[in-house]
């Protein structure tokens, strides 16, 4: 059984329908949130037009048993400073945030699914990428 995390990019195409991200999502023992997540999705909603369906969506998400949010705290704040340290020496940044859910990935060991391909660059993390859905035509 797979313990995973999902990106924004990977909540929302799952939610979304996705047809790669449901079987492993079904499928894993676990399934993860960064609370950075939980906050870069809660600011979308803000801005959406269905913001108390999409809100309620999550909150009935994150209800599952097998659904756990986690926090920031000062371990990963270590690994933060680390992959922000090894992504400046190598001239290839990420936006701030994603390297927050990285940081939390690799604390707690978990393999981190997205659809942000700039996550890649992030040895310290275990990826499994995602291309975006092609709309049907």
């Amino acid at each position: 059984m797979s313990r995973i995390l999902l990106d924004t990019s990977a909540y929302s195409a799952y939610t979304g329908g996705h047809p790669d991200l449901q079987e492993p999502v079904r499928h894993a023992s676990t399934v993860h949130l960064s609370v950075v997540v939980v906050g870069e999705l809660l600011a979308a909603f803000l801005k959406g037009g269905r913001r108390r369906q999409n809100e309620t969506r999550l909150r009935e998400f994150g209800a599952e048993p097998r659904v756990r949010v986690l926090h920031v705290d000062d371990e990963t704040a270590v690994r933060y400073a680390a992959i922000h340290d090894y992504l400046r020496r190598q001239g290839t940044p990420v936006p701030t945030n994603d390297v927050w859910i990285a940081a939390t990935a690799a604390q707690h060991g978990l393999r981190l699914l997205t659809l942000d391909r700039h996550f890649l660059q992030i040895p310290q993390v275990i990826v499994d990428f995602f291309e975006p859905a092609r709309p049907e035509r």
